[in-house]
């Protein structure tokens, strides 16, 4: 009998040791979920390590599902609850309300694909990129790091056939810029005091007898690190700015900010400036189920991916066939979309 005592105890005890077990792993989950569940939730100006966790946030909804499910076996009723809340508010972040917007009517629209690519100091390799202009049949492609030997480049893969039309600024840096166009361009400004350069551009695009006018900026933020961070808000709160002027807009390029980002999200719902019709931007990659294709980073660096390159238009502009495409020599993807212009200025 003592024996079986001894036995009968065992058999207690390590059921007591597993839920112990899963209580510790479970806590050792939901903490930093909800660490990061608070940085994305409170509208604060975030120190530079805060915010460059928050651009890894959807990745937060692995450890929050698998938070939730051991939780269960835990026995702890607040446990499951917090842990639950926590996976839902990862499922609301991750499909906005913004997710899924239907695309404008194409009727009396030029419709026209368009391209924007980090060339990461002009050593993308051109073949590939002129081969996604010519496969997609992209009229419009905003380049970010351009470079004169990437301008070369380009010119010898035979980008001029495709798109004739060129405003750009090559440089040594990260600062260059490029816009090609299957149509006539206009140059119109740079945005002031701003590290990159981030051109706009007025394009007149003509299709099946309907032409459309619209501004094209060419965004290339400086990235949230060190003491730069200001000039990353600053940079975003420049575009968003720009984005809320009148007429048909595009912001397309390389954000350095993802839509878990209180400063991008602000540049979309208009916060540094309103637009008079009172209109949000879209994000067409979020507006076409698009949120979770990473186009950073595709080289380099061994992380998960994320979204810091985007193309917003205005919510008068539809968009469709949203796509990203890993570009050799690049360490950012180039992202496509079908935008539907209204006819008319």
């Amino acid at each position: 009998m003592p024996r079986l005592g001894f036995m009968t105890l065992t058999a207690v005890r390590k059921p007591r040791s597993r839920r112990l077990t899963v209580l510790i792993v479970t806590l050792l989950l939901v903490v930093p979920v909800a660490v990061m569940s608070l940085l994305r939730a409170l509208p604060v100006e975030w120190p530079t390590t805060a915010v460059q966790m928050l651009a890894f946030m959807p990745w937060v909804a692995l450890p929050a599902a698998m938070a939730a499910g051991l939780s269960v076996f835990s026995r702890r009723r607040w446990l499951a609850v917090a842990a639950s809340a926590l996976l839902l508010a990862q499922v609301f972040w991750l499909f906005p309300l913004d997710f899924g917007r239907p695309a404008a009517s194409t009727a009396d629209s030029v419709v026209l694909p368009v391209m924007s690519l980090n060339s990461e100091y002009g050593q993308a390799d051109a073949d590939e990129v002129v081969r996604l202009v010519r496969e997609n049949r992209v009229q419009l492609l905003a380049v970010q790091e351009h470079s004169a030997s990437f301008e070369l480049e380009l010119a010898r893969a035979g980008v001029g056939q495709l798109l004739p039309h060129r405003i750009s600024s090559p440089t040594d840096d990260a600062a260059g810029s490029a816009v090609y166009s299957a149509f006539p361009l206009e140059a119109v400004g740079l945005i002031p005091d701003t590290p990159f350069h981030m051109p706009t551009v007025r394009v007149t695009a003509t299709s099946g007898g309907l032409s459309a006018s619209f501004e094209l900026t060419n965004v290339h933020t400086l990235p949230p690190v060190d003491s730069r961070i200001a000039q990353w808000r600053h940079d975003l709160a420049a575009v968003g700015r720009v984005g809320a002027r009148p007429g048909h807009r595009v912001l397309m390029g390389d954000f350095n900010a993802s839509y878990d980002h209180r400063e991008f999200q602000e540049l979309l719902d208009g916060v540094s400036g309103t637009r008079p019709d009172g209109s949000k931007l879209v994000d067409a990659g979020i507006a076409n189920n698009s949120r979770l294709l990473p186009t950073w980073p595709m080289e380099g660096m061994n992380l998960p991916g994320v979204v810091l390159d985007h193309i917003v238009t205005g919510a008068d502009i539809g968009s469709s066939g949203y796509s990203v495409h890993r570009v050799p020599g690049s360490d950012h993807a180039a992202v496509i979309a079908l935008l539907a212009v209204p006819a008319g200025g």
